[in-house]
């Protein structure tokens, strides 16, 4: 009998390609929740309204032995909510443990959990990485949410025996990404000057298609029950280097001009944009060796890869 799994988030940027990656395997019976029904034809999935500590999850886990849970309420830069933290946690944390504890409480064996990086923090200095050890140092809502979700994530699993894995995936790009990284593609193909090239910080980042692997790894390997990993492409690139990287796979040259680091911070300092500023210009590196010792696990794309996988079906991401 197919082993089942659910994957929430399924109409989303990994929910759905991690969807599409597992109904193609033979001894896999996939389905996809999703919040609100989508029009025409959408055979294997289950519309569950708003994620929150009320969602009725009963139907969906029917046949079920794994559930990979990618819904979220993303991290937004300019958030405008009132208390972002409270709109955080009400998907976050309660819709997260609330599913957690319906699906132990029906038999679901596994539930892979996809967090963030930022429950480690927001930036990396001296060469130094982040591992999955770390003590938690989460710096805004988004971050703190994914915490406490993980923390509530480990309680259940204790108290229920149901196996519980947590993925932490810097920024994920690929075919459809959205957000800072579509806006930097656009700024390259229009071929605007941009003063990032002189850039020599160390970001840690994944493709879309690696962490998906990851995460299948995570639903098979007994050894993932009970871990967290962080997921990486294993080679890590400055902001210039990924500029530059970004212009070979569209076939157009980054205009990058060598402005220093430290001006460039101080620009944005005062234009009150530190945050953007820091997150072009400052590191971020993730340790992946715990998925590599413990599971067996390398990712199957390089960078280059992975950017060129971005414009093979479109002219941007």
């Amino acid at each position: 009998m197919p082993e089942g799994i659910l994957v929430t988030g399924a109409s989303g940027f990994v929910g759905g390609q991690l969807k599409t990656r597992l109904a193609a395997r033979p001894s896999v019976a996939v389905r996809g929740a999703v919040r609100a029904k989508l029009e025409g034809d959408h055979s294997g999935l289950i519309a569950v309204g708003e994620i929150n500590g009320d969602t009725d999850w009963s139907e969906a886990f029917l046949g079920q032995h794994v559930i990979v849970h990618t819904a979220a309420r993303a991290h937004i830069m300019d958030d405008k909510a009132a208390d972002p933290l409270t709109e955080f946690r009400k998907v976050n944390v309660a819709g997260t443990l609330n599913l957690a504890r319906q699906a132990a409480a029906a038999g679901v064996r596994r539930f892979v959990f996809i967090s963030s990086v930022k429950v480690n923090g927001e930036q990396t200095v001296g060469g130094s990485c982040f591992t999955a050890n770390d003590t938690p140092a989460p710096q805004d809502p988004y971050g703190r949410s994914k915490l406490e979700a993980e923390q509530g994530l480990q309680q259940i699993a204790r108290e229920t025996g149901m196996e519980v894995v947590i993925i932490r995936p810097p920024l994920v790009y690929g075919p459809g990404v959205k957000g800072n990284f579509a806006s930097m593609i656009r700024l390259v193909a229009k071929g605007l000057p941009l003063p990032l090239g002189a850039i020599h910080n160390k970001r840690s980042l994944v493709a879309l298609d690696n962490l998906v692997d990851l995460i299948i790894a995570c639903i098979d390997h007994p050894a993932a029950a009970n871990q967290v990993f962080l997921a990486g492409d294993g080679q890590d690139v400055s902001t210039t280097e990924l500029l530059r990287g970004v212009g070979r796979a569209m076939g157009k040259p980054a205009r990058l001009i060598p402005v220093p680091a430290g001006m460039l911070m101080l620009g944005a300092s005062l234009l009150g944009k530190k945050a953007v500023a820091q997150r072009l210009l400052g590191s971020l590196q993730v340790d992946i060796s715990k998925a590599r010792n413990l599971l067996g696990w390398e990712p199957p794309l390089s960078v280059e890869e992975g950017l060129r996988r971005c414009f093979v079906s479109e002219n941007e991401c």
